[in-house]
């Protein structure tokens, strides 16, 4: 047990729960979809765009554990702002210090879930988020 309590700490539980805050939503333009292929988590994403192609909104459906959903908050937290190169660069980063490749990545409120790294089986739940988001943007790119 304490493994798991290292892993689903209060504050990533709180995370979990904020959830609420990002619900989905099927006329935000532009959608996006991902799957963890080691756990079977899926998140389905929408998002609005500006003028520049930065996100504007966000709305998202997560069936997942505790750390996709916490993932998917500490997402949608920073994602104002956010273009398909920030959240592609992102992306790689988080694969890169998940393989033990680089240094945990510049993103808002990411420390919070930095236990998971340990967790190999919850990776592909952390990555959701970022990979929902570049399809979205991916289809934002094709749409115009």
């Amino acid at each position: 047990m304490a493994g798991a309590d290292r892993l689903y700490t209060p504050e990533l539980l709180q995370l979990a729960v904020r959830l609420a805050d990002y619900p989905a939503d099927s006329s935000l333009p532009f959608q996006g979809t991902a799957r963890s292929p080691s756990c079977g988590s899926t998140i389905a994403m929408g998002l609005a765009l500006d003028d520049t192609q930065a996100i504007i909104a966000i709305g998202m459906k997560v069936h997942a554990c505790a750390v996709g959903q916490a993932a998917a908050a500490i997402f949608a937290d920073a994602s104002p702002g956010q273009d398909r190169d920030s959240v592609s660069a992102a992306r790689q980063a988080l694969e890169r210090w998940l393989a033990g490749e680089g240094a945990l990545p510049d993103w808002p409120g990411i420390a919070a879930i930095e236990a998971v790294r340990a967790y190999p089986g919850r990776h592909g739940a952390l990555l959701l988020p970022w990979k929902a988001a570049e399809q979205a943007l991916s289809n934002a790119d094709r749409n115009g």
